[in-house]
């Protein structure tokens, strides 16, 4: 990482606005006593934020009197993190193009081409109306869409020449494109598209989130657990109840190997008791087995030697 210094020219001083001070003042009551300074980042970006997107000196030592801080320890922090802007940056943009190795080999030096050309030939060098400037950084964070840039707080993925230029061109014009990839990528799905759980989907299976033992996360946070209601002529489908008998269903979790997500499992396939474990024939651990996430579990386990001798103690 290159040597960061504070720009030659500073103001005069800093303040904070009465409401990113009273933001501060809420944000620093959060820490115990002697932990102020845990809040040395935050404050720091929102000095940044004030100050047309770049950090003058004045406000390092704003922050650093705030929190009980050596003005050298703020200085430390503000220098070492490349989010902290330490010369004015553009009006509308500050653009940093990540040229760590996955986005230097999916292009990011033809994204850098672009900046020379459209804002400024040098690093941290004003565009010629003020609006935009743009550095190169270390890695941002969202290798897998490489390349990509981030400007203020958003990250723009999967971009190419054609696509950045209209991105700055966008920003220009007061429209910037939604944040995240610009090549119409869910998330950090392959490019192709996403491919988890294809072959269920094919099948006819229902992918639903649930709390369930195996599956993928998905955006919302929750598990995906393939549930799959086969045909009723599906020949070795083992016999399954809509209901437990007698309303009361089996303690499955009894059985070695079967947990609270595996018992709601078994009972989403019309599994409520050890007896029906106990019947099942080859053919219906191999049935069964195709919806549990570790495959060959029941016979590792041996579930149904575990349900018979169950279904016996029952009975007694």
């Amino acid at each position: 990482m290159a040597v960061r210094r504070l720009h030659p020219e500073q103001p005069s001083g800093f303040e904070f606005s009465p409401e990113n001070l009273a933001w501060a003042d809420q944000l620093v009551a959060k820490y115990p006593p002697g932990q102020q300074a845990s809040a040395v980042i935050p404050l720091l970006w929102r000095a940044q934020e004030q100050h047309d997107g770049w950090l003058p000196e004045p406000a390092i030592r704003v922050v650093g009197e705030m929190l009980g801080m050596a003005y050298i320890r703020v200085y430390e922090i503000a220098t070492f993190y490349t989010m902290f802007q330490l010369a004015p940056v553009g009006r509308i943009a500050h653009v940093q193009v990540c040229g760590t190795t996955p986005c230097m080999l999916r292009g990011s030096e033809d994204l850098i081409a672009v900046c020379k050309r459209k804002i400024a030939k040098a690093p941290h060098d004003l565009s010629a109306d003020g609006n935009f400037s743009w550095e190169e950084v270390e890695c941002l964070g969202s290798c897998a869409n490489a390349p990509m840039v981030q400007i203020w707080k958003d990250t723009y993925e999967d971009l190419t020449p054609a696509s950045f230029e209209k991105l700055l061109n966008g920003f220009a014009a007061g429209n910037p494109p939604p944040p995240g990839s610009q090549a119409g990528r869910q998330a950090s799905c392959p490019e192709g598209g996403p491919t988890t759980l294809r072959a269920y989907a094919q099948a006819g299976a229902v992918i639903a989130p649930q709390a369930a033992v195996g599956g993928a996360v998905g955006l919302s946070g929750a598990v995906a657990e393939v549930v799959t209601t086969p045909a009723v002529s599906d020949a070795e489908r083992p016999a399954g109840l809509e209901a437990p008998r007698g309303g009361t269903a089996d303690d499955l979790k009894l059985i070695s190997g079967v947990g609270p997500k595996l018992e709601q499992t078994l009972n989403e396939l019309g599994i409520y008791h050890f007896d029906q474990i106990a019947a099942w024939t080859p053919a219906a651990v191999a049935w069964v087995d195709n919806y549990l996430s570790f495959k060959g579990r029941i016979d590792r386990e041996d579930w149904i030697s575990q349900a018979k001798a169950l279904a016996v103690e029952k009975k007694r």
